[in-house]
């Protein structure tokens, strides 16, 4: 299988603002990327255009083999997971958990009239179990904490299968419980050879689950650094695109921790 995402000299602009300037990146099938950059680097408009959901100012774009603007986006975006707090905004409260997983499988986020087979059931729950999610089934997606919601936005981004998963932000806002039981869930995920390519977006390098393998970093739209996560998420690199002296440490698990000196 050749590369899930190319991106070649894309740039983004938005009422004159280039939000993303001349950004070349490629990711391979095996691998787990994740986004670092301080507020306001494009790291969201990174996403939107890899998962199909925005299309390049300019440049080229090239998701599953697919060039955006010469495919069907309708049939590209289910390939495709998304997690994020906007799209988990469209979930109706009242819909039940297992029904905001399910209608993943058409791509939707809410329950109306559509038919779906036993085997889409079955998935949904077994997606449920291995997210820790299958007790809350038929609780209503609006009841849940923090933490349990953006483990349903995970679970439905996975229910599809996906050949690229795209996480933006999912430890944000967490407790210290609900973020580390998210990051073992992700890591485990994440080390299993047959997961997606991923890509995760992240302010937080303590956020970084175990598993991944390469980091890039994203200042003013533009790619500062990218390429191994050993040889990106370092003092120098996070200190120059942060712009403050840090330091940097790794724990046996793959865990990182940054603090200013």
């Amino acid at each position: 299988m050749g590369s899930v995402l190319q991106l070649a000299d894309v740039a983004v602009v938005r009422d004159g603002n280039r939000i993303l300037d001349s950004v070349s990146w490629t990711v391979e099938p095996e691998e787990r990327w994740v986004v670092l950059g301080p507020n306001g680097a494009g790291k969201t408009t990174l996403l939107q255009v890899s998962s199909a959901t925005f299309h390049p100012t300019e440049g080229e774009a090239v998701l599953l083999g697919e060039r955006m603007g010469h495919s069907d986006v309708f049939e590209l975006r289910p390939r495709i997971g998304f997690a994020s707090t906007s799209l988990a905004r469209r979930i109706p409260g009242d819909e039940t958990v297992l029904n905001a997983v399910l209608t993943a499988a058409y791509s939707v986020t809410g329950r109306w009239n559509e038919t779906y087979e036993d085997v889409d059931v079955r998935r949904a729950r077994r997606v449920l179990a291995e997210w820790k999610l299958d007790h809350y089934a038929d609780r209503a997606f609006g009841t849940l904490s923090d933490g349990e919601q953006k483990r349903v936005q995970i679970a439905r981004a996975v229910m599809t299968d996906p050949e690229l998963l795209l996480l933006d932000e999912p430890a944000a806002s967490l407790d210290l419980g609900a973020r580390e039981e998210l990051l073992q869930l992700l890591g485990n995920y994440a080390s299993s050879p047959e997961s997606p390519a991923m890509v995760m977006v992240t302010h937080h390098v303590e956020e970084i689950p175990a598993g991944f393998t390469h980091a890039l970093l994203l200042v003013d739209g533009s790619i500062r650094a990218s390429g191994p996560i050993d040889e990106i998420v370092t003092a120098e690199h996070l200190g120059g695109a942060f712009g403050m002296e840090l330091a940097v440490s790794r724990t046996d698990d793959g865990r990182f921790a940054a603090r200013a000196i």
